[in-house]
């Protein structure tokens, strides 16, 4: 049986994310999806500057298989070419087929109506989402803009902040296969998506120059002034990506109760 997480992070769950981080660096298949997605990401281009389209990207990315990121990448690339106020003006016919192919277009049209709506009426409130801390921001964000969960609101403020902001995003799929292989046990509903963000970005805090030594081990470009936050997001979503959603046989069952991941005696008996 697993324990359950403290409301406040610890030391003890701060040690586990580094131990999970430390095993999971060094899979060679983890570390190239890290090195391939660090500096530029397909799902999130640093070539895309607007934070307004920053944060429709967020929220478009949802419901997009890994297969498909090379069709989403073109959407996303028609409608920066576009521009957010130009993308805002067309007609929902226009909003519909531009993203026809990457599915959900009636999906797409709210997110973005209401995402314009939004950003417009911050914006003559005199409300600088910017100036917000990262709790504030996503809470807001989550409340205000249709169609966007936790999981969206912390994307849209990783994104639009910049990939080394010190905000780790947390997907269903790290709720419901990362988190037990920790040794967490999560808040049911949408609060576990920021429960598990506090306990993850805590652990950066706590283990910071381990991780950057983890990260120096691999072909990324880090800020000497920034936490290697982006650097652990990417180590643990492609960690439960390639080893969780499909467990191969040399996974182990016993974690956390086993401090190995891979290779031990008990994926061999």
């Amino acid at each position: 049986m697993t324990a359950k997480a403290p409301t406040k992070p610890s030391r003890r769950t701060a040690d586990q994310v580094l131990a999970l981080v430390a095993h999971a660096a060094a899979l060679h298949d983890v570390r190239a999806e890290v090195e391939a997605n660090h500096d530029t990401n397909r799902w999130w281009p640093p070539s895309i500057t607007d934070p307004r389209m920053r944060m429709l990207a967020a929220g478009w990315s949802t419901r997009v298989s890994y297969r498909m990121v090379d069709t989403y990448a073109a959407v996303l690339d028609r409608a920066d070419e576009l521009g957010f106020d130009a993308l805002a003006d067309l007609d929902d016919d226009q909003v519909r087929e531009l993203t026809a192919p990457i599915g959900l277009p009636a999906a797409r049209l709210s997110y973005l109506r209401s995402l314009a709506d939004t950003l417009t009426r911050w914006d003559k409130d005199g409300t600088d989402p910017a100036a917000w801390d990262t709790g504030q921001f996503i809470a807001a964000f989550a409340r205000d803009v249709h169609g966007a969960s936790y999981k969206v609101a912390q994307c849209a403020a990783l994104y639009a902040r910049g990939y080394h902001c010190g905000i780790i995003p947390v997907d269903s799929g790290m709720v419901t296969k990362l988190a037990p292989a920790l040794g967490f046990t999560l808040p049911t509903g949408s609060a576990a998506h920021e429960h598990l963000r506090a306990l993850l970005e805590h652990a950066v805090v706590r283990h910071t120059e381990p991780l950057r030594a983890l990260a120096g081990g691999c072909e990324v470009t880090i800020p000497a002034e920034a936490a290697p936050t982006w650097f652990t997001h990417l180590t643990l979503i492609y960690f439960k990506r390639l080893y969780l959603n499909r467990p191969p046989a040399r996974l182990c069952s016993r974690r956390p109760l086993c401090p190995d991941v891979t290779g031990c005696a008990h994926t061999t008996t």
